[in-house]
């Protein structure tokens, strides 16, 4: 049993874009937050700092942490990097966009979608149509644009959630810094989005309670802290995440392959570890749910998709629908449902993302000006 709410009305990554582009004065935006004043911003994804562990380990990054809090946020379920980047790039929730997990089922071919390497099969544009904060500000003459990985530049994830503005790839950290510096200093006042992905990788390979990410962590605060230092005087730097994270130990990691009977039913599993869609065969949605929480217990949250997930989702829209499992497994506390015959490389992690628990939820907004 969950005392989880959901994370309906409280604020969240949709509203950080439409707040800032409300206070550079393009219309049809509000800003909902109280962003802070300033002539130029640029927005800095840190991905994997949750609040929680920015509070835990605030020694270790000083600068960020001594920085105040705009607003705090929650990132929206699922709590991960491809669904929260769309929604802070569209400023619509997953019901809406449409990226509704790592990975989903495309209803119109039945495949499995990897939503961070795409499935060439599958148009970006038509998989989430709706047009990005940094299009519709680029669009009316503002400057608003990106810098991210070169590599990120023509994925399908990039071209959901940032689209339709000027793409400044880059190949390596110092490098970031310096491009950051040239955007803003190019126009008298914009928007600059930018990412940094190191901290996440770093939990997922040894956990968010190890040596290494503590180390990572302390870098990242002080690149942030140099950041700073270098931007004009105008701009304000607004630091936030798009998930938090759980490093799951080995009594926690439950093999569904090792227990049959919850295949039966399944047509395909999808999402992650910590929050698996699964697709059913006609009819039996209710069998299937009804079999998880008899083997889960208090260990996860299992839902109905017709049950109602919009305080999860947001209203779906008639297309998003189906891409959303018959049956969804969030997982509680320290616990993750892993495949070991499917997917392999998830069994192999440490920390874990993705579910409706505080600390994967809570995104920081910081203001550094």
């Amino acid at each position: 049993m969950s005392d989880y709410p959901g994370p309906g009305g409280r604020p969240g990554l949709t509203e950080v874009l439409p707040s800032v582009a409300a206070r550079l004065g393009a219309p049809s935006f509000t800003d909902t937050l109280g962003v802070p004043d300033a002539q130029r911003y640029v927005v800095l994804v840190i991905d994997g700092l949750g609040a929680q562990l920015l509070a835990e380990h605030a020694p270790l990054a000083p600068f960020l942490a001594s920085l105040p809090s705009v607003s705090p946020l929650v990132c929206g379920v699922p709590s991960t990097t491809a669904t929260s980047l769309t929604s802070l790039g569209t400023g619509l929730a997953a019901g809406r966009h449409g990226v509704v997990g790592y990975t989903s089922r495309v209803p119109s071919t039945g495949r499995r979608m990897n939503a961070l390497t795409w499935d060439d099969s599958v148009d970006p544009e038509t998989w989430q149509p709706y047009p990005t904060v940094l299009g519709r500000l680029h669009d009316a003459g503002y400057a608003a644009s990106s810098v991210n990985s070169a590599d990120f530049e023509h994925s399908g994830l990039t071209r959901c959630s940032q689209r339709g503005a000027p793409f400044h790839g880059i190949e390596s950290v110092w490098e970031r810094l310096d491009v950051v510096l040239d955007v803003v200093e190019s126009s008298p006042r914009g928007l600059v989005y930018a990412y940094e992905s190191r901290l996440d990788h770093t939990g997922h390979h040894k956990g968010c309670t190890s040596a290494d990410w503590r180390d990572v962590l302390t870098a990242i605060d002080g690149e942030v802290e140099d950041l700073r230092r270098e931007l004009p005087a105008d701009t304000a730097l607004l630091v936030t995440a798009d998930h938090g994270m759980v490093d799951v130990p080995m009594d926690g990691r439950f093999d569904v392959d090792r227990v049959p009977r919850l295949r039966d039913g399944v047509e395909m599993l999808a999402g992650e570890a910590r929050f698996r869609h699964l697709y059913t065969a006609p009819g039996a949605a209710a069998e299937v749910a009804e079999r998880w929480r008899a083997e889960l217990g208090d260990r996860a949250v299992v839902r109905l998709r017709d049950e109602g997930v919009e305080d999860w989702f947001g209203p779906l829209e008639a297309s998003v629908a189906p891409r959303i499992g018959d049956v969804l497994v969030a997982s509680l506390g320290d616990f993750s449902v892993f495949s070991s015959r499917e997917f392999a490389l998830e069994t192999r992690i440490r920390g874990v993302h993705g579910s409706v628990t505080e600390v994967e939820l809570q995104v920081p907004l910081l203001a550094a000006l």
